[in-house]
């Protein structure tokens, strides 16, 4: 049985920092490409940024130079780093397996002062 378990959100001032992580079961996560999305109030899903098989990591231009994608294999677990937050930034994060929508509850990112 496939489960994604995200934790590591807050709240947390302009300019501050989250690690976000993301627990699966029931697959291996390094045979997927995997994905954090991510969605704001009122808003339809974003892709952030993926890492795929071999590793090689994309993001989006909202977020590049910001966000740093990894992931542990032998954790099984897929981490966000995200630095320099901005307002923008508050959303509900998931990460999913790419092909796949959101299979966990997702985690809530506020940037607030």
């Amino acid at each position: 049985q496939v489960q994604l378990v995200e934790s590591g959100g807050g709240l947390v001032q302009p300019g501050g920092s989250l690690r976000l992580s993301c627990a699966a079961s029931g697959f291996i996560l390094s045979t997927y490409t995997m994905k954090w999305v991510r969605q704001a109030p009122g808003k339809g899903l974003e892709c952030v940024s993926q890492i795929n098989l071999f590793g090689a990591m994309s993001y989006s231009d909202s977020v590049k130079g910001r966000f740093t994608i990894s992931r542990d294999n032998a954790k099984n677990t897929l981490y966000l780093q995200m630095n320099s937050l901005k307002p923008e930034d508050t959303a509900v994060y998931y990460c999913a397996r790419s092909g796949y929508s959101p299979e966990g509850q997702g985690t809530q990112v506020t940037v607030s002062s």
